[in-house]
């Protein structure tokens, strides 16, 4: 298991290439960069929604990127008017996931935002939850996706086989 090294230098660079990777891995963790984090926790589907901005200060601040947000609102919207079935709209951007969007947004600021203020609390037990929350919260929401869609492909084939 372990791997033998000709010389105390391959030893030596080795330690050096695994110190930096621990160190880009604490960054991610400790919220240093808010973006990139939650980008991890998200696999990227945040990263379209949120931008940084810096004040006068140089400090960097997360916000919601509004302009982005509203183009796809206005697209899905566009999309369901140009059927002329005004009716439909709400089944319409049902079906081309602006709800679900909406909601997985929501979910994922909510976790990611008491993750990082877990994470950031000095008590190790609120710590330990943080960083479960980190690592197991992207597995269980997909988890809970995945059921919910084998429910509902099962209760439309129910539904289907009592009509026929």
């Amino acid at each position: 298991m372990a791997t033998n090294y000709n010389n105390i230098n391959e030893l030596r660079s080795q330690k050096k290439l695994l110190k930096q990777e621990i160190g880009e891995l604490e960054d991610i963790l400790t919220f240093k960069s808010k973006k990139e984090s939650l980008g991890v926790l998200t696999h990227g589907f945040t990263d379209k929604y949120l931008k940084e901005t810096r004040d006068e200060d140089g400090d960097t601040s997360l916000s919601l990127d509004t302009q982005n947000i509203m183009r796809e609102i206005s697209s899905g919207l566009k999309e369901s008017a140009s059927k002329k079935n005004m009716l439909g709209l709400a089944n319409d951007s049902l079906q081309s996931g602006l709800l679900e969007n909406a909601i997985k947004m929501g979910v994922v600021a909510m976790v990611g935002n008491f993750a990082k203020k877990s994470v950031m609390n000095k008590n190790w037990k609120r710590k330990l939850i943080g960083l479960g929350l980190v690592y197991v919260a992207p597995y269980a929401l997909r988890f809970l996706h995945k059921k919910l869609d084998e429910y509902q492909r099962n209760k439309t084939t129910k539904s289907l086989e009592k009509l026929i």
